[in-house]
């Protein structure tokens, strides 16, 4: 990897409505390049996106990274003033007006797959190319049998707002991580740990975030329209994922209109750092293809 000496790093607040900011994050990259915005998953910040990740990214193209509402440095009011997922897409788009940027590869994980599929539909003139993984097709569970997560995550999903206290809740997400991360890479209990306390120190405060499960998933039924869908998709198949296990990659790519599938193999649903370079260079090589 080529490394990028001393990278522009700003960080902005981003107005989505009145008293809802978002923070983001601008990485810089070579200037002549698309940037790349990663959108996360379901109550996760932008923090949780790998430090190296970024870095090998940055050597191809500026970084925007964001903290979904109700996650990191945003704003968290979920109970005063609730949203819908859908408009968590919208955010996606707001963030990248502020920073000046009319069109950008777009790389969504699990709920950001989500996002960046209704922004394929209704903001194709603002993507160079799409990446998704660890995510269902917006048309997923209308599939008969279509997988979804276990039992043993769906318990750890019941317990987001039980009261714990501070050493609780870091060793409560690193259990979770484990269960996220599968069997295809050895679970480094440290390397996550480490994480959460760098996501606990960005965002100030050590509670879970769960507003996105409460979030409203009206305007998700829009499966069929993916099949119009004409900007080049590369859809990274996970095959230890808990939460979305194959088919569900295959099933999107078929759903998305000249999608590519490739399989990572032993990725979960997690970025251990064992998995970055591998993921780095298809996620690189797809958007290289799409500029050129």
């Amino acid at each position: 990897m080529d490394a990028v000496a001393d990278p522009f790093v700003e960080d902005r607040f981003v107005e989505v409505e009145p008293d809802v900011h978002l923070w983001s994050q601008w990485l810089d990259g070579p200037a002549d390049a698309d940037p790349i915005l990663l959108v996360m998953g379901a109550n996760a910040s932008g923090i949780v996106w790998p430090e190296e990740l970024l870095a090998r990214l940055s050597t191809r193209h500026p970084v925007i990274r964001y903290d979904h509402r109700d996650t990191g440095r945003s704003t968290w009011a979920f109970d005063e003033a609730p949203y819908a997922v859908a408009d968590l897409a919208a955010d996606a788009v707001a963030v990248l007006d502020a920073w000046g940027v009319d069109r950008a590869h777009v790389v969504g994980m699990s709920l950001g797959g989500t996002l960046v599929q209704l922004l394929l539909l209704d903001h194709p003139d603002r993507l160079v190319s799409a990446t998704v993984f660890c995510t269902a097709a917006l048309s997923a569970w209308e599939v008969p049998d279509m997988p979804g997560p276990g039992t043993a995550l769906l318990r750890m999903w019941g317990e987001f707002d039980d009261p714990r206290d501070d050493a609780g809740e870091l060793a409560w997400r690193v259990e979770h991580w484990r269960l996220l991360n599968g069997t295809g890479i050895p679970f480094d209990a440290d390397e996550f740990r480490e994480l959460e306390r760098r996501v606990i120190a960005h965002t100030g405060r050590p509670d879970s975030p769960s507003a996105h499960a409460r979030a409203d998933q009206d305007g998700l039924d829009r499966g069929p329209e993916l099949a119009g869908v004409t900007v080049p998709v590369l859809v990274v198949e996970a095959p230890e994922d808990p939460v979305n296990p194959p088919p569900h990659g295959e099933h999107l790519a078929a759903a998305i209109g000249g999608a590519r599938l490739v399989t990572m193999p032993g990725m979960g649903h997690a970025l251990p750092v064992a998995v970055v370079p591998a993921l780095a260079e298809v996620l690189l090589a797809h958007t290289d293809a799409a500029e050129h």
